[in-house]
């Protein structure tokens, strides 16, 4: 296959990638939009100015978990839109097989899922945390209450005592909590001390709040600020409580290694690293997905079955991942077996149907 033809190919497929990423932003952040105002229309200081600002930080995390999707929509639209307009046929006729006219769709797909590990994810990360930020703003000491299935808890031990630890929300990375409430124990296990604090900072060897409340003895008193000693590190924190999908792609490794010094596994760290290097390869099982149902000739009508099977092997093929992807956090399969398994899977599946079809 010439240059030509393939070049006519590969914008063929971006193009079509483009519009299908564009279309789903705006769907997606009409829907995000709507339900974020619903949430926060009652909260002091909102704006729809502001609503709409965090719904746009959020779009590019969003927009990360949906690409394996337009990977497979776009290329499914892209083969058929070929075949509606006999080009396939005539690249057929002139001697260009199957596997020529889907590398350039193969090559997109992989230009399109190292952008969005080097360019989206890292935009994901920061917007992300920017909105929670500017969302828990907003929320800031409506309430202290804390819900036990919303983040973690965790218990630190000093020499003074056990200190029970929880908070209405995570920020930067793990190192900032909002609504914080910290339960203070005596040796035996009794709480001698509550402290409820709009703010908890984890410095070094001690968490710093701020605009806190001291429940003792019956007593309450408010202090602007206090401190509380810690021996716990930044790096077992972060592990503990950070969300992975908040740190960029760059700085995993590092958050790694650092974690796996202190004894941590880190195995929510690797997973979500390993899962990106793995993304622009999942795009390409999806692009063979999609040609195994989207090159018949248009003459014979695209099966409206073969079409919806093709759908739901993409999405078969997203649901193991995910699953694979709990198994690998909780430490049951290696994190890289667990990205890499479905993805290659996926492309033997495409890879030999392809070759039945068209070498026989």
């Amino acid at each position: 296959m010439g240059w030509t033809l393939g070049r006519y190919f590969f914008f063929r497929y971006v193009s079509i990638t483009i519009w299908f990423f564009i279309g789903l932003l705006a769907l997606v952040f009409l829907i995000d939009f709507t339900e974020l105002s619903g949430r926060i229309t009652g909260l002091p200081g909102f704006t729809y100015g502001t609503a709409v600002a965090i719904s746009a930080l959020r779009m590019p995390m969003i927009m990360l978990q949906t690409v394996p999707f337009v990977g497979l929509f776009s290329a499914m639209a892209t083969l058929v839109s070929l075949n509606r307009k006999y080009e396939l046929v005539i690249a057929r006729s002139a001697g260009v097989s199957a596997w020529q006219f889907l590398l350039p769709c193969c090559i997109g797909a992989l230009l399109f899922g190292g952008l969005s590990v080097g360019v989206l994810n890292p935009i994901a990360a920061h917007g992300f945390s920017w909105s929670e930020q500017m969302e828990n703003q907003l929320r800031s000491g409506n309430s202290n209450a804390v819900a036990a299935d919303a983040t973690p808890w965790i218990r630190q031990k000093t020499a003074t005592g056990d200190t029970i630890i929880g908070a209405r929300a995570i920020l930067n990375q793990g190192l900032e909590m909002a609504d914080a409430v910290f339960f203070v124990l005596d040796p035996h296990g009794n709480i001698v001390e509550r402290k409820d604090a709009a703010r908890a900072f984890l410095r070094d060897g001690y968490w710093e709040l701020q605009d806190v409340k001291v429940f003792k003895d019956g007593n309450i008193r408010s202090e602007t600020t206090d401190q509380l000693p810690t021996n716990l590190k930044p790096e077992f924190v972060q592990e503990r409580l950070a969300r992975p999908e908040t740190i960029p792609f760059y700085e995993l490794p590092g958050k790694i290694e650092v974690a796996r010094s202190f004894g941590l596994k880190a195995n929510a760290f690797a997973m979500q690293f390993d899962s990106l290097v793995a993304l622009p390869f999942l795009l390409v099982a999806m692009t063979l997905i999609a040609a195994t149902v989207s090159m018949r000739f248009a003459r014979m009508g695209q099966s409206a079955t073969m079409i919806l099977g093709g759908v739901l092997a993409g999405f078969l093929l997203y649901v193991v991942s995910v699953l694979v992807k709990a198994f690998g956090v909780a430490g049951f399969v290696p994190t890289a077996v667990a990205a890499w398994v479905p993805v290659v899977v996926a492309m033997f599946f495409g890879v030999t149907f392809l070759l039945y079809k068209e070498d026989g």
